[in-house]
C-alpha cells in the first residue's frame, strides 16, 4: 500500500490529486472544530456518552464534531438519504432510469439530489432544534434560525467537499470524509480501552481476545475485498480488412465486495431515519408511550436492531450492485463483439448466467458486510463493555483505504500507458 503511494507521488499530475485530498480532508477536520452558536457542547457530549444510538452513530461518522456542538455535527447522512431517495426514484420510475444513463441524464439526477440534501439538512437540523432542547441556550425564532441554518450550511458544505474530490482529487469524496472522521476518533478509542482496563472493566484476557478479534476482522475485510469470480470469455476470430482480430480469451472479473462499503453506509443512515423523525417531537428513548417504546426497541442493544441492520445491509448490497451491472448489457456487449463464454449460448442465455453468478457472488459478500457490522453488538453483549468502534467503523476505514489505493493504481497504469503511447 505505502509503495503504492510512494509510486503515485513521483507523478505530478497524481501528485496535485494527492495533496488537494488531503487539503480538503484538512478542512473538514479543521471545519469540526468550528462550534455552532446557542449549542452546548458538554449537553450533546453527555446524550453521546449515555449510548444512544443516534448520537452515537452521529459521533462516529462526524468524527466528534457532534459531541463537539461544531457545525459539522449531522456529517453527511443527508446527502446520503438523498442519494438513497433518487436512487430508488431512477429504478421506480422508467423515465428517471432512462435519464440515468445518458450524461444529461446523470447531471439532472445530481442536481437534484443536491437540492433533496438541502430539504434533508434542514429537515434534520430542525429536529436536532426541537429534540436537543437542554442542550440549546436562549431558545427563540432567532436561534432557531441560527442553529439550523448552521447545522445545514456544514451538511451542504461537506457535499460540496466530496463532490470536489471526486473530481479533482483522489477515491470517493463522501467515503474519504467518513473515513478521515472515523480515524480522527482512533486515539479516543484507544484511550477509552485503556481506562477501561485500568477501571477492571476489562481484564487482560478480553482485551487481548478484542484485539485478536479485530486484527482479524481486518485481515478478512482485505481478504474479502480482493476475492473474486472470474467468468471466462472467448472471443472469435474476425477478418477485418486485411486484418485478423480475436481469438484470444479473457474473463469477467465478478468481486465479492463489489458494493464496496456503500451498503453498511445507506444502512447507518436508514435505521437512524426514524429516531430523526422523533426529534421534531421530543420524543427519547425514556418516553412513555408507543414512540418511546419503539425508540427502545430500535436501540444498538436490542436484537431487533440488529436484525434489521442486518437485513438492510443485505438489500443495500444487492441494491447497490444491481445499479453497477447489467447483465443484459454485458452479454449484449459480448455478442457484439464476437464474445462468448464457453458452453452458454450467446443472448438471454449469457445474460441469465451471468446474473446467476453476481447473485450467489453478492449474497456471500452481503453476509459478509452484514456479519461484520453486527460484530461489535455481539461483542458488547458477551463482555458487557460498549464498543461502539466495531466491525462497522473497521470495514468502513479499511473498504475505503483499499478503494483509494486500487484508483491510485489504476490511474497510475492510465498514466503509463498515456506515456508509452506518446
Amino acid at each position: 500500500m505505502f509503495k503504492v503511494f510512494a509510486d503515485a507521488w513521483k507523478i505530478p499530475d497524481l501528485r496535485k490529486k494527492m495533496l488537494y485530498t488531503l487539503l480538503l480532508i484538512v478542512i473538514f477536520r479543521l471545519g469540526s472544530s468550528i462550534p455552532v452558536p446557542f449549542v452546548s457542547a458538554e449537553a450533546l457530549k453527555s446524550l453521546v456518552e449515555g449510548g444512544d444510538n443516534l448520537f452515537s452513530m452521529y459521533n462516529i461518522i462526524s468524527g466528534g464534531a457532534f459531541e463537539n456542538a461544531t457545525i459539522f455535527a449531522m456529517s453527511i447522512t443527508p446527502y446520503i438519504n438523498s442519494s438513497i431517495i433518487m436512487q430508488l426514484l431512477a429504478v421506480a420510475i422508467p423515465a428517471l432510469e432512462r435519464k440515468a444513463k445518458e450524461e444529461d441524464g446523470r447531471k439532472f439526477l445530481a442536481q437534484w439530489t443536491r437540492y433533496l440534501t438541502v430539504v434533508l439538512a434542514m429537515l434534520q437540523a430542525t429536529g436536532l432544534y426541537f429534540g436537543l432542547s437542554g442542550a440549546i441556550t436562549n431558545r427563540g425564532v432567532f436561534t432557531y434560525f441560527v442553529v439550523s441554518l448552521t447545522f445545514t450550511a456544514g451538511t451542504a458544505f461537506l457535499m460540496w467537499l466530496g463532490e470536489q474530490i471526486n473530481e479533482k482529487g483522489i477515491g470517493n469524496g463522501i467515503s474519504l470524509l467518513i473515513f478521515a472522521g472515523i480515524v480522527s476518533r482512533g486515539p479516543a478509542v484507544i484511550n477509552s480501552f485503556i481506562e477501561m482496563n485500568k477501571a477492571g472493566q476489562l481484564n487482560i484476557f478480553t482485551t487481548i481476545l478484542v484485539v485478536l478479534i479485530v486484527v482479524l476482522v481486518v485481515a478478512a475485510v482485505v481478504l474479502m475485498n480482493d476475492s473474486e469470480r472470474r467468468i471466462p470469455v472467448l472471443y472469435s476470430k474476425r477478418v477485418v480488412g486485411r486484418k485478423m482480430y480475436g481469438g484470444q480469451s479473457t474473463h469477467i472479473p465478478i468481486k465479492v465486495a463489489m458494493a464496496g462499503v456503500m451498503p453498511i453506509i445507506f444502512a447507518i443512515s436508514i435505521i437512524s431515519f426514524p429516531a430523526t423523525i422523533c426529534q421534531f417531537f421530543g420524543i427519547t428513548a425514556q418516553s412513555g408511550g408507543f414512540w418511546g417504546g419503539f425508540l427502545r426497541v430500535m436501540s444498538q442493544t436490542s436484537p431487533v436492531y440488529a436484525i434489521i441492520y442486518f437485513l438492510l445491509i443485505i438489500f443495500f448490497t444487492f441494491f447497490y450492485t444491481e445499479m453497477q451491472y447489467n447483465p443484459i448489457e454485458m452479454a449484449n456487449n459480448m455478442k457484439q463483439n464476437g464474445g462468448g463464454i464457453p458452453g452458454i449460448r450467446p443472448g438471454r442465455t449469457t445474460a441469465e448466467f451471468i446474473k446467476g453468478i453476481i447473485n450467489k457472488i453478492t449474497f456471500v459478500g452481503a453476509i459478509f458486510l452484514a456479519l461484520i457490522a453486527v460484530l461489535p453488538m455481539l461483542l458488547t453483549a458477551i463482555f458487557g463493555a460498549n464498543v461502539a468502534f466495531g466491525g462497522t467503523s473497521i470495514l468502513i476505514v479499511v473498504g475505503v483505504a483499499l478503494e483509494t489505493v486500487k484508483q491510485l493504481e489504476t490511474q497510475m497504469v492510465m498514466r503509463h500507458y498515456k506515456g508509452f503511447l506518446d
